[in-house]
């Protein structure tokens, strides 16, 4: 394939990727149509991202504190102990987002970083007890590799997910309560 074509390819889905980021719901016609391409060439662009996993999934940008919830983040720093086979298993089967579920909470994001932290989990909670249960449970199954913990209560989100936050005015309010 030539350069030219690969680099075409590589616009197109740009163009694409970046009308299912301000909206997934969007109809293939409606992407379509504003990328100016035709339906088949959107669906089958969107199916070997798909395919190839530049694209995981889709999902709904929920306003978390209408259903009674809130936001938090919890820093994890390691020790420098080797993390064993059992550990990394853990890790990737997942395993904390099944045991949070259990007390009413639950994994948003989870991020292997580079900086003073190492990891950082975002969970939804009712309250900060169910959160702090979450970093009890969190501190136990991986006993020996954390060595420090922060959690943080998110204030306010100004954006998700890349959407800005249709009620950001009330971002107004919150500064001038304080």
């Amino acid at each position: 394939m030539a350069k030219n074509s690969m680099k075409q390819i590589e616009e197109d889905e740009k163009k694409v990727i970046n009308e299912l980021l301000k909206n997934a719901n969007k109809s293939i016609n409606e992407i379509a149509k504003i990328c100016g391409f035709s339906r088949q060439k959107v669906w089958r662009i969107i199916k070997n991202l798909e395919n190839n996993n530049t694209i995981w999934g889709y999902t709904a940008v929920v306003n978390q504190e209408k259903q009674n919830l809130k936001n938090y983040m919890v820093l994890i720093k390691r020790t420098n102990k080797p993390l064993t086979k059992e550990v990394i298993d853990r890790i990737i089967d997942r395993e904390l987002d099944k045991l949070s579920k259990k007390i009413g909470a639950r994994v948003s994001s989870s991020y292997y970083v580079y900086g003073p932290y190492d990891w950082i989990i975002c969970f939804y909670a009712e309250d900060i007890k169910i959160a702090k249960k979450f970093c009890e449970i969190l501190l136990s199954r991986f006993e020996g590799i954390i060595s420090e913990t922060q959690l943080l209560e998110k204030m306010f989100s100004a954006k998700k997910c890349g959407i800005d936050n249709p009620d950001i005015e009330q971002l107004r309010d919150f500064f001038t309560e304080l």
